[in-house]
């Protein structure tokens, strides 16, 4: 990758994070980029419609070009269409927040979702983020698919989370994370508490049909007052259907087709 489109996706990925904008004497220093290159860069982002300039505050901000496009992909790749019909009558069903995760090689990224919770709180991440695999349901779902070296390797290169941006029970070491997948192992599908976020509690089960690779996750999260461990074994086999029935419907979309997946997802379990 050259080095100028090096720090202009770097600077897409750091005004991403920052909807309300940033300034370019920030931009430049948390990139560790020189002022006067970044300032190019920007304005060529301006240029050709992917950041805006807001001479009020002098910051920069993204436009909504990049959520065009990512929108139109997903429109056009089938995937909300295929498994909107199945989340929603999960979320009827368990009365929560059901989403899905697509896999793209180690990346985990929230593409849909279907709220069943009626009244009470509402427990609703951001759409479209990438999933920090160490501590997230679909993150262990998928990684529980793997050995523990492979498992071990993708979480090295994507790092460890910080408890202090998820929940206290997020795993600090690899050894604990690794004794985490093995209990998922055994129940068949992924199941956290308080290590996402909070006071939050998750489940996910992997999207993969028999013989093939992992090529996402379905999820289903809230409130530990009301989400509670027996509610989740409870719903467990349910959760492993839907993923079944994703799998099955699933390969119309070149999302969820196992012929799309990076290597990482390539164990067969």
């Amino acid at each position: 990758m050259s080095g100028s489109m090096e720090k202009a996706l770097a600077i897409l990925e750091y005004l991403a994070a920052r909807p309300n904008g940033a300034s370019l004497a920030a931009i430049s220093t948390d990139l560790n980029q020189i002022r006067s290159g970044c300032h190019r860069t920007l304005n060529e982002l301006v240029k050709y419609g992917y950041v805006r300039a807001m001479p009020q505050r002098g910051d920069y901000a993204l436009t909504t070009k990049l959520a065009s496009m990512g929108m139109s992909f997903l429109s056009k790749s089938g995937i909300i269409d295929i498994a909107q019909p199945v989340m929603n009558r999960l979320a009827r069903e368990t009365e929560e927040l059901v989403r899905l995760a697509i896999l793209d090689g180690d990346r985990l990224t929230l593409v849909a979702k279907a709220q069943g919770a009626k009244v009470g709180l509402l427990y609703d991440p951001d759409m479209g983020i990438d999933l920090r695999l160490s501590c997230s349901a679909a993150g262990h779902a998928w990684l529980a698919t793997l050995s523990d070296d492979e498992a071990t390797a993708a979480v090295m290169r994507q790092g460890l989370g910080d408890p202090t941006h998820y929940g206290p029970h997020a795993p600090t070491t690899v050894k604990g994370l690794l004794k985490m997948l093995a209990d998922h192992r055994k129940r068949g599908f992924s199941m956290i508490h308080d290590v996402y976020a909070p006071g939050m509690s998750s489940m996910a089960a992997v999207i993969k049909r028999k013989g093939e690779h992992a090529t996402g996750a379905v999820i289903v999260a809230g409130p530990s007052s009301r989400f509670t461990e027996a509610q989740m074994l409870k719903i467990g086999p349910r959760l492993l259907r839907v993923a079944d029935e994703l799998a099955l419907v699933g390969s119309a979309s070149p999302l969820l087709n196992a012929g799309n997946v990076g290597t990482w997802g390539n164990t067969a379990r």
